[in-house]
């Protein structure tokens, strides 16, 4: 099954066939859950958006149309069934679609992916070739539809805008000059769509008319808004002037004609990695085609050297790309199984450490999860039997991500980043000794000692100079902010105001390094909960804040910050168990913060349960990124609301 709504709202069958959806109000209510993203809309919220004036029998009326959606969606469920696709949660109704079948989804997927790394253009070619007309052009008159017309509209518009600014960072783009200058006539108050059009000029040796390009911007703006151009075409205009030899791409690292092998790639892949932002994302990519062409080989050593060679120190316990990282266990899995229990133990030491550091426990199933255990632990063992430094090293780092099981392990995770640290130090591996940093920075800001945590993030900044690790102001930016956020509740400390100040400014450096792993989305969105929640207040409700994976934990605090109380419940009741990452702590006390408002008590006494052991340590700053507060205080709340108080 298909569904697509970028146009007029249509079905189609795995075969193409269309499916007959009913009349207007049948394919409405379609396409307001998938406007919904898969998330409940209550029969109250679909009653006030089908109809201005909701006739007496409106909710028989929507129960009627959902009842032949589900016949028309799942045409061979067998009676008395329960439906797979439109069903029934809690007060309201939910679309259950994996996200690639439909249109809107796949296209706002493209876009996030396309904005993080240029290797996804072709993903975005073809989302933006899905567009048929106006989102959901079929339903008018609806307030709802206007705002996402609205929205997807503005999305579209930078998706078309992105696609041409990577044709051009990659090197082509001269074609591009009646797409853009369509675009800009359509368009002509958007000034990177100006700029981009110069570049196109430029590219294709006109750079007369780029210039000429830039000045009708500037006179449109400067007639019709009484505005100047922004810093970004006046720079552009700057370096056309110049003779524009910036605005020609960066030469690849990788080319001078020479075809690299596996062994040559992976060693060039863990260089850049270690230097962050986009090499960290290109250098993954590299690595992983280098695996692949070492198993093409048939040589099982080479293959296990090129896995083991990416000894990159990771950090975060979440993966941006599990698929990726799936892959790479996959064949390191196959690696340890031709070599044998009985194969070279340094090798098999390192597609073991790969195993436990690429499984990021945030997307494991509970059987990956131990698996991922069982090879840190025997990494290690063996590391320490052979007495390698630099081995050992990347063992306990496979040690460390396989160390958040479940809340209250700080202590525990200082330990291994003390060692860490120590090996570094003593045996000249610096970019270990910037993993022991931080690991003991984000332990000590767990355990709420930020004096200490502020003297490891120093020491690390110091360290990424020499070592060109670009990622580390950025996280200790982070971890200011977050110290900021936990001063503000002290008398005479910074304002809240200014802690959230931080945070967004922290948001803006992270927002220009692509190589984060598994922190690109929801991080600021917790952050501003956490400041509020450190005072006192609801939870925020601005609609433009991205959630991200934290959605399920941080919604039904959001619907009782908006007096939506049984909306509320329902959210906490479809909740789920924290992944074990460096935010369970923060996400079971949203839930025991949660339960204890709603009075719901078995949940409270799941919650406080978890959160026992990590009583002496702090929510959320397991990160060293923010803070909710004390853990205690959450505890305190679950066990009052269990035991009936």
């Amino acid at each position: 099954m298909r569904i697509d709504v970028l146009g007029a709202v249509r079905a189609l069958d795995d075969d193409g066939t269309p499916v007959d959806l009913g009349g207007p109000r049948h394919r409405e209510v379609l396409a307001r859950l998938v406007a919904a993203g898969g998330r409940m809309v209550t029969t109250d919220t679909l009653v006030a958006d089908l109809w201005a004036e909701p006739p007496v029998r409106a909710v028989g009326a929507l129960r009627t149309f959902v009842a032949a959606l589900r016949r028309a969606l799942e045409p061979g469920r067998p009676p008395r069934t329960p439906p797979r696709i439109l069903v029934t949660e809690g007060p309201g109704y939910a679309l259950h679609l994996p996200r690639d079948t439909v249109d809107v989804h796949r296209f706002e997927d493209a876009l996030d992916r396309a904005r993080r790394t240029p290797d996804a253009l072709t993903d975005l070619d073809e989302a933006l070739a899905a567009w048929r007309g106006p989102a959901y052009a079929d339903v008018t008159g609806s307030l709802w539809a206007q705002r996402e017309r609205t929205r997807l509209e503005e999305l579209r518009l930078e998706g078309v805008e992105l696609r041409a600014r990577l044709l051009l960072d990659s090197g082509a783009g001269a074609e591009l000059v009646a797409e853009l200058g369509t675009h800009v006539t359509e368009h002509p108050w958007r000034e990177p769509a100006w700029g981009l059009l110069a570049r196109a000029l430029h590219r294709a040796g006109r750079q007369a008319d780029a210039l000429a390009t830039l000045r009708r911007a500037r006179s449109m703006l400067a007639d019709q808004l009484g505005l100047d151009p922004g810093a970004d075409l006046r720079h552009l205009e700057t370096e056309i002037l110049r003779g524009g030899a910036t605005l020609q791409p960066p030469p690849s690292v990788w080319t001078a004609g020479v075809r690299l092998g596996p062994r040559t790639t992976v060693e060039l892949a863990r260089t850049l990695a270690l230097a962050g932002g986009d090499a960290l994302v290109h250098s993954r990519r590299d690595r992983l085609a280098a695996v692949q062409a070492a198993e093409r080989t048939g040589d099982t050593a080479l293959t296990a050297r090129i896995i083991g060679a990416y000894d990159v120190p990771a950090l975060w316990s979440r993966a941006d790309d599990p698929e990726q990282s799936r892959a790479v266990v996959a064949a390191a899995e196959r690696a340890l199984t031709a070599l044998g229990t009985d194969g070279p133990a340094a090798l098999r030491a390192r597609l073991l450490a790969t195993v436990a550091v690429e499984s990021r426990s945030a997307d494991l199933s509970a059987a990956e999860q131990a698996r991922a255990g069982e090879a840190a632990r025997e990494a290690e063992a063996l590391a320490r039997e052979l007495g390698d430094p630099a081995l050992l090293a990347f063992a306990l780092n496979g040690v460390f991500l396989q160390s958040f099981t479940r809340p209250g392990l700080a202590p525990v995770r200082d330990v291994i980043g003390s060692e860490i640290l120590d090996l570094a130090t003593r045996h000249e591996l610096p970019d270990f000794a910037v993993l022991g940093r931080l690991i003991r920075l984000q332990s000590a800001s767990a355990l709420g000692d930020l004096a200490s945590a502020a003297a490891h993030a120093e020491a690390a900044e110091q360290l990424a100079v020499s070592t060109e690790a670009s990622l580390v102001p950025v996280l200790t930016g982070w971890f200011r902010a977050r110290a900021t956020a936990a001063h503000s509740t002290e008398p005479g400390g910074p304002t809240a105001a200014t802690a959230a100040a931080q945070y967004r400014a922290a948001e803006n450096a992270l927002a220009e390094t692509a190589g984060m792993p598994g922190l690109h989305r929801g991080l600021f969105a917790l952050a501003l909960l956490g400041v509020r929640l450190l005072h006192g207040r609801p939870a925020p409700t601005d609609p433009a804040l991205d959630w991200g994976p934290y959605h399920p934990w941080t919604r039904p605090l959001v619907l009782l910050a908006r007096d939506r109380v049984e909306e509320a419940r329902t959210a906490l009741s479809m909740t789920p168990e924290p992944p074990p990452d460096h935010m369970q702590e923060a996400l079971w006390c949203l839930t025991a913060h949660t339960a204890a408002r709603l009075d719901e008590r078995p949940l409270a006494a799941r919650a406080a349960t978890a959160l026992h052991a990590a009583r002496d340590e702090h929510a959320g700053a397991a990160s060293g990124l923010l803070t909710l507060g004390p853990v205690a205080r959450f505890l305190a709340e679950a066990e009052r609301c269990a035991n009936g108080e």
